[in-house]
């Protein structure tokens, strides 16, 4: 069955997004520029980390529902009704409470070993019922490495002052104070600090 362009809700450089109905399809383009064998291999690689990533997170906090992957290049998942954060978050009465819900769910997958890799509000969907869900595991891996969690608070911090200015230090503060749930909390905020005192040091250069 062809895909109409009026399916395709988003496209980036690794993947189209294609809504039908109730379901959302991940599909990653292949890249031309790459070796077929080597592009298959590498589609495949991250099609398959990705969803082992959503199922283990899935039991862990809202998440979008892994209903099908091929382990090629295709992930079907649940479509999630909401409002994305990156466009929202400033105007809703309760954005401190959201970021807090957001710093609980981020100490959540961390204390799991589970990297988001792309913690934006970009990547954020505030739903009817007052959910906060992550979507896009496409960057994420397992870690327990304390700078790779430091660099995911580290990413909605810049993400919060890039989209969310006018608020951005009280929306993080609400983050950090959800994120004290973590069992290393207190390391994982130190190692934040290396990160960001070594992000002025390149600036400084």
């Amino acid at each position: 069955m062809k895909t109409s362009k009026s399916n395709i809700i988003a496209q980036g450089a690794e993947a189209k997004i294609i809504k039908q109905g109730n379901i959302i399809t991940k599909d990653r383009i292949p890249k031309g520029y790459r070796l077929p064998v080597l592009d298959n291999k590498l589609r495949k690689q991250r099609t398959k980390k990705e969803s082992k990533i959503l199922v283990k997170a899935f039991t862990l906090i809202p998440v979008p529902k892994l209903i099908n992957s091929d382990e090629k290049e295709k992930i079907e998942m649940q479509f999630i009704e909401g409002k994305k954060l990156s466009e929202s978050l400033d105007n809703l009465k309760n954005n401190k409470k959201i970021c807090k819900t957001i710093g609980k769910q981020t100490a959540i997958l961390h204390d799991n070993n589970i990297i988001h890799g792309d913690l934006t509000t970009s990547n954020m969907i505030y739903s009817k019922e007052e959910k906060v869900y992550f979507i896009d595991f496409g960057l994420s891996y397992e870690s327990d490495k304390t700078e790779d969690k430091a660099v995911d608070l580290h990413l909605i911090k810049q993400a919060l002052e890039a989209k969310h200015f006018k608020q951005h230090e009280k929306l993080f503060k609400s983050i950090l104070d959800g994120y004290k749930i973590s069992k290393k909390y207190k390391e994982t905020l130190n190692r934040l600090e290396q990160v960001e005192k070594r992000g002025r040091y390149k600036q400084a250069i």
